[in-house]
């Protein structure tokens, strides 16, 4: 099967393997993944990337010349995009800008016009409810009327897809597995004793941005709870606007002695903090209102970080936000968004009740080598490709 990929997501590296895991499935899988020539990541300034070719093989990098260098809705891709096709010739061609991208506008009628018969597939995320105006409008009823399969990344943006007339098969799974050869359970006792964690405390975790829709300020009241003569700390790991207020809170409940702050670390040193903590926590709470167009907020697309303390062993806590409950399912703890009792309760829970720990640790573990490993995720969305290439 011969599958083509479009998305500024394959820019970086570390994005990639659940697409070689893919191409190495079976013989006779080949991904050609198309990335633009020059990107500008959101939020850095005078920062432009330069993509480069690469060929290995059964699976391939294609830098591609775009128009729009930061803007996913916008992107699209010059006349060497076409030669491209013509040589490929595509099965299944796959693009990761949602229902409204251009650049997924463009694969179609080129799809047309090459007459390639390929498969169309988009993938999103999105996952809160919208109307759009013309000329907007009609281009998503293009884009759904033309689409073979969907990939919704959870069960909101699928959900949503359907109210919007799409009628045909919708698969939910998220766009990167987690790598279980980095996230994988160890011991970090060295790591511990340099952040001031004692051999037997209870660590509670959190990677992520310090913003108020994570949930923070509900999980730092949610501490206040916990009796003082149990030996906890709290671990986090990440920036944000909310840390000058974190420090303000906990120093208002005298807890300051038991957070620990640490600035974000590179990726590939993540795994080493969630294999420090007791458990882990996305408290993230739902912050949209419904407006044409679009809708001004945020609820929890995924939580990838779930997925890797799961691989880590480490049991997980979470919200109700969005897909949070449907990625934990049985294997961890979730709690009503902002429910600062709710959350206590989970809190204390897992330190009263160490086998309940270890057998929350167990399950995520399982299901996440089950189910959200890079090959696990590439299986499945194979497996949708066939679907939609034998009907």
């Amino acid at each position: 099967m011969r599958i083509l990929v479009a998305s500024h997501t394959y820019i970086v590296d570390l994005n990639c393997e659940k697409l070689r895991a893919l191409s190495q499935l079976e013989p006779g899988i080949e991904v050609t993944v198309v990335v633009p020539k020059t990107w500008k990541p959101g939020g850095v300034q005078n920062k432009i990337i330069a993509t480069q070719y690469r060929d290995e093989g059964a699976f391939k990098i294609v830098p591609v010349t775009n128009f729009s260098q930061n803007h996913q809705g916008l992107l699209t891709f010059g006349a060497d995009l076409i030669s491209l096709l013509r040589e490929f010739r595509p099965e299944v061609i796959q693009v990761e800008q949602g229902s409204r991208g251009l650049a997924y506008t463009q694969l179609i009628v080129l799809n047309q016009l090459l007459g390639l018969k390929a498969k169309n597939v988009f993938f999103t995320w999105w996952n809160l409810p919208y109307e759009l105006k013309l000329p907007i409008a009609l281009l998503e009823k293009f884009n759904l009327s033309n689409s073979h399969g969907i990939i919704s990344g959870n069960q909101d943006g699928a959900e949503i897809l359907k109210q919007r007339g799409y009628k045909g098969p919708i698969k939910v799974m998220p766009q990167l597995g987690v790598d279980e050869t980095l996230f994988t359970p160890q011991p970090q006792p060295e790591l511990a004793a340099k952040l001031g964690i004692q051999p037997g405390e209870f660590v509670i975790g959190f990677v992520g941005r310090f913003v108020p829709e994570k949930g923070l300020l509900t999980l730092l009241q949610a501490l206040t709870k916990l009796p003082l003569d149990k030996p906890w700390k709290l671990l986090l790991l990440g920036r944000g606007s909310l840390q000058e207020e974190i420090v303000k809170v906990a120093s208002e409940n005298n807890i300051q002695d038991r957070v620990i702050l640490v600035e974000s670390v590179p990726h590939n040193e993540v795994a080493n903090y969630i294999n420090v903590m007791t458990t882990l926590l996305l408290p993230s709470e739902t912050t949209y209102k419904f407006k044409t167009l679009t809708s001004v907020g945020w609820k929890e697309q995924f939580g990838h970080v779930l997925i890797e303390a799961m691989a880590c062993r480490v049991p997980v806590i979470g919200s109700n936000s969005g897909e949070i409950p449907h990625v934990i399912g049985d294997a961890g703890l979730v709690f009503p968004e902002g429910d600062v009792q709710a959350l206590a309760n989970c809190l204390f829970q897992l330190m009263e009740k160490p086998n309940l720990t270890q057998e929350l640790g167990a399950k995520g573990y399982q299901k996440a080598m089950v189910k959200y490993t890079n090959k696990a995720v590439a299986k499945q969305q194979y497996d949708f490709y066939q679907e939609l290439v034998n009907t």
